[in-house]
């Protein structure tokens, strides 16, 4: 009796924990064309953060601080954000006239370490960068302060 008692709350802890993670918020991660399009249609900056496949820092933003449920809620509400891989070079996409691939993006906007957030405005310019690992407090921090700053 005791055992199947252990086994229901065990399968019940299971299946709690099971739908809170997919239930866990998560940031909606746009391609750059998409960005710039819902922006077109509701204004909003563009954050776009710029990475590469082997930047250790840039998996712990991802693992710790794009995880964070405060930094994902502010995210989503505030900003359209792109995943930008600086040394993509396959993928091609059309921005104000010219034609880009993700790797000629971060160059042009010179972007030279990693993790990178480059912040664009409603009008698609380049306002500032926020580069290097930053923990969700601070993160957070600088976005709002970033946003005051230039809205």
């Amino acid at each position: 009796m005791m055992m199947k008692r252990l086994l229901a709350l065990a399968a019940l802890v299971l299946v709690t924990v099971a739908s809170q993670a997919q239930n866990k918020a998560e940031i909606k991660w746009y391609s750059f064309e998409e960005a710039v399009a819902l922006n077109e249609e509701e204004p909003k900056m563009v954050l776009v953060d710029v990475y590469t496949d082997w930047c250790g820092w840039c998996k712990k933003m991802d693992k710790e601080t794009f995880t964070d449920a405060a930094v994902v809620e502010y995210l989503n509400e505030n900003f359209y954000a792109v995943k930008l891989d600086a040394e993509n070079t396959k993928e091609t996409f059309e921005f104000k006239g010219e034609e880009y691939t993700q790797a000629t993006m971060a160059q042009s906007m010179q972007v030279r370490s990693y993790p990178n957030f480059v912040i664009i405005n409603e009008t698609m310019e380049n306002i500032t960068q926020l580069p290097g690992y930053r923990p969700a407090d601070t993160f957070l921090k600088d976005l709002k302060t970033t946003l005051e700053q230039f809205k």
